[in-house]
């Protein structure tokens, strides 16, 4: 496995971030082994909805989870506020870093990572191939 660490800086994009780290890097079967950090603002799309959500307050990231590869990025964040209530879904593009953020990424050298639209589920979903 190959590692990669990233400290984000104030007014940085979350996720245009991981998009262009994922292609500049071409990595092809990468994953959120851990992040922190905080957001000024957040934008998450909740299931089964077709828009985002953009809140704007000062939040810490709890967790950030998912695959990162060429062929298409899907994550999830768990943030909280100042009264340490949490929300989390779909990381979308819009989550400001305030103060840092903090990840590392892990990508696989034994796999590629490719999304196809799955017919039964009706969107691009993960293909898991052999490197």
């Amino acid at each position: 496995m190959k590692t990669f660490a990233l400290r984000l800086k104030p007014e940085q994009d979350l996720r245009q971030v991981l998009q262009t780290f994922t292609q500049e890097k071409d990595i092809k079967a990468g994953f959120i082994l851990t992040a922190i950090g905080s957001l000024k603002q957040a934008s998450i799309r909740f299931a089964n909805q077709n828009k985002a959500t953009v809140l704007q307050d000062k939040f810490e990231i709890l967790s950030l989870n998912g695959t990162l590869a060429t062929t298409g990025i899907h994550l999830h964040i768990t943030i909280a506020d100042s009264q340490g209530k949490t929300i989390g879904r779909h990381l979308e593009i819009g989550c400001i870093i305030y103060t840092t953020a903090e990840l590392i990424i892990g990508v696989s050298e034994d796999f590629y990572f490719n999304r196809t639209i799955d017919p039964q589920a009706g969107y691009k979903e993960l293909e898991v191939l052999p490197n």
